[in-house]
């Protein structure tokens, strides 16, 4: 599976203890970040990240593209609610994008949880078979 891990400044910490806490699941696939939060994550475990641009610069978008070529299959997109974000257009995009597409993403820690559990089960196989 392809899965981006996106996290506002407030929410990075807690991205990156979630993918140390599950990076035996999160290994054996393709991962995808923004920049700051990608280097973050790969400065505290062993997995291999591609980097996009951070959000406001363009990274947001990036991820967006993959979501409109059929090449993302989960986002991870830790957002902070309470803090306004210059790029809060780029945002909406991105989960309007996963919506058209079909493409289930995590906004918090909870539904994180829920989908690399998910995977770990293989409920989200189903992924490879709707790109048919």
């Amino acid at each position: 599976m392809n899965i981006s891990l996106i996290a506002h400044d407030e929410k990075k910490d807690l991205l990156v203890n979630f993918c140390v806490a599950y990076e035996y699941i999160l290994e054996h696939h393709t991962l995808f970040a923004t920049g700051t939060t990608g280097l973050r994550i790969m400065d505290q475990t062993k997995l291999n990240i591609h980097r996009f641009k951070s959000g406001p610069y363009g990274g947001d978008q990036q991820i967006g593209a993959k979501i409109a070529e059929d090449n993302m299959d989960l986002v991870i997109f830790l957002r902070d609610p309470m803090a306004a974000q210059p790029h809060e257009p780029d945002i909406q995009a991105l989960i309007r994008l996963c919506d058209v597409h079909h493409v289930p993403i995590a906004t918090n820690l909870a539904s994180a949880e829920l989908f690399i559990k998910a995977i770990e089960r293989g409920d989200l196989d189903w992924r490879a078979i709707f790109k048919k």
